[in-house]
């Protein structure tokens, strides 16, 4: 089980987007992960006319080493560290370090 899934709101902890928020798009192997408006590069394309492609500049967003983010905790608006913990009904869920409270209440 990953402790930083698809769709979880994360914040930059290292590099240059440090401080930032945002949300995991992609796992791309187990140590990287792709974030919405983090590590953004310039991407320049050639104009393709059999695929219908234009050319220019356009921005991408590249991978970024999962030991440099954390998961947001919404109670303590910080970035918290993962635990996990197994339930009464045997199942294994992901709880915030700091509080305990479980990572995907419902």
């Amino acid at each position: 089980m990953e402790k930083i899934r698809k769709g979880d709101d994360v914040i930059v902890l290292a590099g240059r987007d440090k401080g930032k928020r945002g949300t995991v798009l992609r796992r791309v192997d187990e140590t990287h992960v792709v974030v919405e408006g983090v590590n953004m590069v310039k991407k320049h394309t050639k104009p393709n006319p059999m695929k219908g492609q234009t050319g220019g500049v356009s921005d991408k967003a590249m991978p970024i080493d999962i030991s440099n983010v954390a998961l947001f905790n919404p109670a303590t608006q910080k970035a918290d560290r993962i635990g996990f913990k197994i339930l009464d009904d045997k199942r294994k869920v992901r709880v915030f370090r700091s509080t305990g409270a479980e990572v995907d209440a419902k």
